[in-house]
């Protein structure tokens, strides 16, 4: 099972368990060496009696003043007051077991014999003294030893505490090592290999989660790390792959820009511009067909200025397409590039569309100046699915060919302007110079011919001078139509233009 504490919880149990240990093992040594230090005294002050016996037996052997035996005896009952209530300022108490108790009260019982003996009048002879004295003198000494007995019982408890005491210091470390070696240096030791095995560039690597303390978050996070890395550099060649094929197709379509651009700017003729124009979207979009459809003066037909690979089928019956009749020739309020599915259509011109085996269309508004010309329709026989850049690339290319078709339109607007004021011009001419002589020769044939019905020569001769002079000068003003008209100058070589000018 996981271990779900904390690195800091599991430090403050170990060291908290080995405290109250440590606490236990002083408190026990400290109390084992109270009650020896108590033992001690009691032994030293027990030590004492027998010394205060001999000094008594001396005195009354002595034949001492009554008084000072009396004051040894009183001394003598202190020691066996402290011995048996004990001395805590000292510290003085006696290590109390069943045996010193019965010491102890034997040693009481002939003290009571041995005080009647000493302050008897008169004092017994020597050999009485000495012998209970030595009587008494054994009780004490079996005393003394059975405080010695418990003595060295507290010395050997006391020994075993600090036997135990080094044996738990030495556990203790070892716990410590243990624990460190488990909780710290193992861990570490394991996110230590786990990083040299990602240095080596093996993303596999992966730590063992053994708990959830810091050092589990860690792992965990390594692995975490590993996996990412892992993921990225698996991935690597694949993005870079990916990457390289975006920035080809980039490059691809700004190709097509650019070549489309310099076609469109090349192009002097309609049926060309478009038809070029329509040739080369369809190849940089991989299309199977387009219909390029244009809008006159009645915004609501659209027709079809060129195609590529188009049925000739569709092409005539989609000539002249009424807009919003079928996904083609959208209105122009809603007119935006989309693409749209063929297949499972309800409307009657897709489903022809399907029948001649196109699968989705992408319908492409032509605009200038927010006003809608006409749209490129391109025709697909799979699945199409145009990325934002490949829409906002013929969205380009629709802005390009409205701008050119444009252009060319204002260009042959100003030719017909150039040619309705050469007709003017002409017409002027014919009449203020032909029309007046041919006016003024009619003239003359009535004069001529009144003349004539009158015979009279003199007239006659003089129309006929008119008429002839009339047709010469009207002769002269056509010649000079004829050759101002005639002279065309082309702007591209002014030279030859003036050289066969002056050669007519």
């Amino acid at each position: 099972m996981k271990n779900t504490a904390s690195l800091s919880v599991k430090l403050v149990r170990i060291g908290a368990g080995l405290l109250v240990v440590a606490l236990i093992s002083i408190g026990l040594t400290l109390w084992v060496t109270w009650k020896l230090s108590g033992g001690a005294a009691a032994l030293n002050e027990a030590g004492r009696m027998r010394m205060q016996t001999w000094r008594l037996t001396s005195e009354v052997q002595a034949q001492l003043p009554q008084a000072e035996i009396e004051a040894l005896t009183r001394e003598f009952e202190r020691s066996m007051q402290v011995l048996k209530n004990g001395d805590a300022s000292r510290p003085l108490f006696v290590p109390w077991d069943p045996q010193v108790r019965q010491s102890y009260s034997e040693v009481e019982r002939l003290w009571q014999d041995q005080k009647s003996r000493f302050m008897v009048q008169p004092a017994l002879d020597h050999a009485s003294l000495v012998q209970h004295a030595n009587t008494f003198l054994v009780a004490i000494d079996r005393f003394v030893l059975s405080i010695e007995d418990q003595m060295a019982g507290l010395t050997a408890i006391l020994n075993l505490f600090q036997f135990v005491m080094m044996a738990l210091a030495i556990g203790g470390a070892v716990v410590m090592l243990y624990t460190g070696y488990m909780y710290v240096i193992n861990p570490l030791s394991n996110l230590r290999d786990g990083l040299r095995k990602i240095e080596s560039a093996q993303f596999s690597a992966r730590v063992d989660v053994a708990s959830n303390d810091e050092f589990g978050q860690v792992a965990s996070g390594f692995n975490r790390m590993a996996a990412t890395l892992q993921s990225l550099y698996g991935n690597l060649e694949a993005q870079v792959a990916a990457k390289t094929q975006r920035i080809a197709a980039q490059k691809e379509r700004l190709e097509g820009l650019y070549g489309v651009s310099a076609f469109l700017a090349q192009s002097n003729d309609l049926n060309e511009l478009t038809q070029g124009f329509a040739q080369r979207v369809r190849q940089l979009m991989k299309a199977d067909a387009i219909a390029l459809r244009w809008s006159g003066e009645d915004a609501s037909k659209l027709l079809l200025l060129a195609s590529d690979e188009f049925p000739l089928a569709m092409q005539e019956e989609e000539k002249c397409l009424m807009a919003g009749a079928c996904a083609c020739g959208q209105p122009p309020p809603d007119a935006r590039s989309r693409v749209i599915p063929i297949l499972n259509s309800d409307v009657a011109p897709l489903q022809h569309c399907a029948r001649i085996g196109y699968v989705g269309m992408v319908s492409v508004p032509v605009r200038m100046h927010n006003k809608v010309l006409g749209e490129i329709n391109l025709f697909y026989k799979s699945q199409v699915s145009l990325a934002a850049e490949e829409l906002e690339l013929m969205d380009t290319l629709a802005s390009h060919l409205a701008t050119a078709v444009e252009g060319m339109r204002a260009v042959a607007l100003d030719r017909e302007a150039a040619i309705a004021g050469e007709r003017s011009l002409l017409a002027r001419e014919l009449h203020d110079s032909i029309a007046q002589s041919l006016a003024f020769l009619k003239i003359q044939v009535q004069l001529l011919r009144t003349a004539i019905l009158k015979h009279d020569s003199a007239k006659t001769a003089l129309a006929l001078d008119e008429l002839d002079h009339g047709l010469k000068e009207s002769i002269s003003d056509v010649r000079e139509l004829l050759l101002h008209f005639r002279t065309r100058t082309q702007a591209d070589d002014i030279d030859r233009a003036v050289q066969e000018t002056l050669q007519k």
